[in-house]
């Protein structure tokens, strides 16, 4: 019934919002505004009503949820980086019955899901501020997804992720795109540094596997990344352990997926971290390589002793 159209994986950076404001950091920002921009102009060619926002800013700690309110509007503060993005005014609507649909489906699979269409909970600045570049003027209805998932495996955010997919092909009347909205590395600059490493990644390897990783995107070498996946969420600090990662690639087939990233916005650093705005394109998957559920057990914790 449905198109899943786009599929990106992009940057949440707040220094965004800063490159807007006079000061210092005036334009510093514009090349991951300008990406922004553009994959929200891709979305509208292709005829997108609804993105969904894998947003690795908002923490759970049991089962995963979905906010799908009928709208949003307020002002937004970061409370993690209240110099960086404070006063965010936000307004945009939501999708309830996709909301609804993809939890319907996610819990058919077996993954534990809640939609939230009844709820004060504002999103996160993970969609919050990829929403002001590509939904200024409120042209599609918003989907978040937590995805910052503390007592979850990725094997299970993969299955969330193809769950989305049949629940968009098979239910929904509507174009969706997917974003995954987190960094690659996410080792933050230590506590007085950050000036410093304002454009920098912190370290040599991870700047190093970071690089490495966009290249076997690019190259499509799936089953690669897929298989390293885990390890690289625990050593390379991937944000959010990597969750809004492993969903983006369960909708596009995992392992099996035979796409190729196209970089919409180069690698960049930004407070020891690294960030990129990629497409990825949307091709048929039959769902195969998906990984099978999981029995209940209380062996593993995290994407850290994840194993797919």
């Amino acid at each position: 019934m449905g198109t899943l159209a786009l599929a990106a994986k992009i940057t949440h950076v707040p220094s965004m919002y800063l490159s807007e404001l006079d000061g210092a950091r005036k334009g510093s920002r514009q090349d991951a505004i300008d990406g922004h921009v553009e994959i929200g102009r891709r979305c509208r060619e292709l005829g997108v009503d609804t993105i969904v926002v894998f947003d690795t800013h908002w923490l759970v700690n049991a089962n995963y949820h979905i906010n799908c309110a009928p709208r949003w509007k307020g002002l937004y503060t970061s409370n993690e980086l209240p110099h960086f993005i404070s006063n965010l005014p936000f307004e945009f609507p939501g999708n309830p019955t996709l909301g609804r649909l993809l939890a319907e489906v996610a819990n058919e699979m077996g993954v534990e899901t809640l939609a939230h269409d009844a709820t004060t909970l504002n999103p996160e600045y993970g969609t919050l501020v990829p929403m002001r570049y590509m939904n200024a003027d409120q042209h599609f209805k918003v989907v978040s997804v937590s995805a910052l998932c503390m007592a979850h495996y990725l094997d299970d955010s993969a299955r969330l992720g193809w769950a989305i997919r049949r629940a968009v092909e098979e239910r929904y009347d509507g174009t969706v795109a997917v974003f995954a909205s987190g960094s690659l590395s996410h080792r933050f600059a230590q506590n007085g540094l950050a000036p410093e490493y304002g454009f920098k990644i912190w370290s040599p390897f991870l700047e190093t596997l970071d690089r490495d990783v966009v290249r076997l995107w690019e190259q499509g070498e799936w089953k690669t990344f897929c298989g390293m996946l885990p390890e690289y969420a625990a050593k390379g600090h991937g944000e959010g352990f990597m969750h809004d990662t492993a969903m983006l690639l369960g909708a596009l087939g995992w392992s099996d997926y035979d796409g190729r990233a196209e970089v919409v916005t180069p690698y960049f650093g930004a407070s020891g971290t690294g960030q990129i705005n990629a497409v990825f394109p949307v091709t048929p998957q039959s769902g195969g390589a998906i990984p099978k559920a999981r029995a209940s057990s209380a062996e593993g914790y995290t994407a850290i002793s994840s194993r797919l």
